[in-house]
Order: C-alpha cells, then structure tokens, then sequence
C-alpha cells in the first residue's frame, strides 16, 4: 500500500552540521510519526522541510506518492501546523485571527463556539492575542487545527506552555483527529502516549 506521506534518502545540512542523512518514513492514515530528541537534534527543522520551508540537500517528500514539490498548494491545502511560534496576529482577536486562517484552507463544519467552549477560551474572543498568555494562545492554535477540514496535523512541541489538563487535551485531540482517519507529525522531546499506531524517527 502506498503511503499517504512518505519520504526517501532525506539529508539536510545547516551550516557546518548535518541534522540528518538518509532519513526516511511513511505515513498513513489514523498514524501518528513521532520525532524524537533532544533540542537541538533536528526535529523543527524536519518539520519545516516538510512544511516547504526549508530546501533538502537530498531527498524527496510525497504526498499520495507524487513529490510534494510538484503539488505545493495542493499539500498546503491538506495540512496545518502548530509551531512554536502560533503565527497568529497580536492586535487581532482570537476570533479575527481563526477567520482570518479560514480562507487559507478547508474548513470544518463544526460550530466554532462549541471548540472555543472545549478548548476553554470561549470567554477571550473579544481580546487581542497579544493580551494572552502563552498557554492560551496555544489553545487558540489548537482551536485552528480543529476547525480546519484538513488531514494532516504538523504539532511542534505542542505540550509546550501547557499546564497538565492542557497537555491531556492535547492528547485526546490528536487521538480523535487520528481515529476519524487524520494523521499527525509530531516532535517531541518527553514520552508521547498516545492510543495510536506510532511511526518513530529518532533524531
């Protein structure tokens, strides 16, 4: 069977280190592909190469088995991100930035009040992102991910700023995101548990 995400023979190099050399995966739907390591090891850059941002000494990424670099915005199209950094606007509200991402990509059908009310910040909507604190502006790039009809999930550290029932929420989304059919590329440097088929790349 062909993978819906695959790489082959991934090499990259940022200034005089070698991240990773002939690094492969796949990835299929209801899969969760788990980077592993240290700070430092390499892990958001692989996300960003695989995000498009940033180029391979060698190596190809597909997507349904045809090199992503030949269908960018389709790929774009079919994932979201959560990097450190939200990538949302300071002066906008929560609710102005997540309409603002609506028109980047499909998006779900699901009543954007009720993932506020689950995500618990139903009552910042009015706020500007500035005024947030990290964890809660975290949660607003969680609710992002939920309301966009997208496959695949790229989450970058994504227990960071979170207190322990964040951290557990974030859990239970990508279980659910991973049960409907979705897949998700996830580095961490903590044990991920997570009640899916677990693809690791150690870095």
């Amino acid at each position: 069977m062909t993978a819906k995400l695959s790489a082959d023979d991934l090499t990259l190099i940022r200034g005089e280190t070698c991240l990773f050399q002939g690094l492969g995966f796949a990835l299929n739907s209801g899969e969760l592909l788990l980077l592993e390591g240290q700070n430092g090891s390499g892990k958001t850059s692989l996300m960003r190469a695989i995000a498009g941002l940033l180029s391979l000494e060698s190596g190809e990424i597909r997507w349904n088995d045809i090199p992503v670099d030949r269908q960018r915005q389709d790929f774009h199209g079919a994932l979201v991100w959560m990097a450190h950094r939200t990538g949302l606007k300071g002066d906008l509200t929560l609710v102005e930035n997540l309409r603002f991402e609506g028109v980047l990509r499909p998006q779900s059908t699901v009543d954007p009040d009720v993932v506020y009310e689950r995500l618990g910040i139903s009552r910042l909507k009015t706020l500007p992102l500035r005024s947030l604190s990290a964890g809660q502006q975290r949660r607003v790039a969680l609710a992002r991910m939920l309301l966009a009809d997208v496959p695949l999930w790229l989450m970058d550290e994504p227990f960071t700023n979170l207190d322990r029932d964040g951290r557990k929420l974030v859990v239970q989304l990508v279980e659910e995101h991973l049960e409907a059919g979705g897949m998700c590329v996830m580095a961490a440097h903590q044990d991920v548990v997570i009640k899916a088929k677990i693809n690791r790349v150690g870095l």
